[in-house]
C-alpha cells in the first residue's frame, strides 16, 4: 500500500505519495525527517538517515518524481530541469531510485531556496 507523505518548506506544505519499493518503505520507517534544503538546478536534495543501495535505478525522471540518490544518501524533488539535464529531459546527477510522486503541480519548489528547513512526515488521516 502506497504511504502518503507531506513535505514542509518555507511557507510550502505539499502531499505526496511514497512507493512500493523497498527503499520508499525504509524511508517511511524513518520518518520525520528534518534536513536543511540544497538545490541543484531545478532539483531539491537533502541527506537523509537511510542508507540503501539503487533500485531500479532511472537516469531521467518525471516531473514531480521523488527519488533517492545512493551516493549522497539524499532525498530528492525533481521539479524542473536540472544542471545535467539534456534538452527537456529531468536528469539527476546519477541515476536514482524512484521512490514517488508529489500530488499536484511539483513546480510550487521553485519557492524553496537552498538552507530553508524542510520537513517530511506521514501524512494524517
Amino acid at each position: 500500500m502506497a504511504t502518503r507523505i507531506r513535505i514542509t518548506a518555507g511557507g510550502l506544505e505539499v502531499a505526496a505519495t511514497l512507493n512500493e519499493t523497498d527503499t520508499s518503505q525504509a524511508i517511511a520507517g524513518a520518518l520525520p525527517i528534518e534536513a536543511s534544503a540544497n538545490t541543484w538546478g531545478d532539483e531539491i536534495y537533502f541527506g537523509i538517515p537511510v542508507e540503501a543501495g539503487l533500485e531500479q535505478g532511472q537516469e531521467i525522471v518525471e516531473l514531480g518524481d521523488l527519488g533517492y540518490w545512493p551516493p549522497g544518501r539524499a532525498f530528492c524533488i525533481f521539479f524542473g530541469l536540472t544542471p545535467a539535464s539534456q534538452g527537456d529531459e529531468i536528469r539527476p546527477a546519477s541515476a536514482v531510485t524512484v521512490i514517488g510522486r508529489v500530488e499536484g503541480d511539483a513546480t510550487v519548489f521553485k519557492q524553496v531556496r537552498s538552507g530553508e528547513a524542510i520537513t517530511i512526515e506521514m501524512e494524517e488521516v
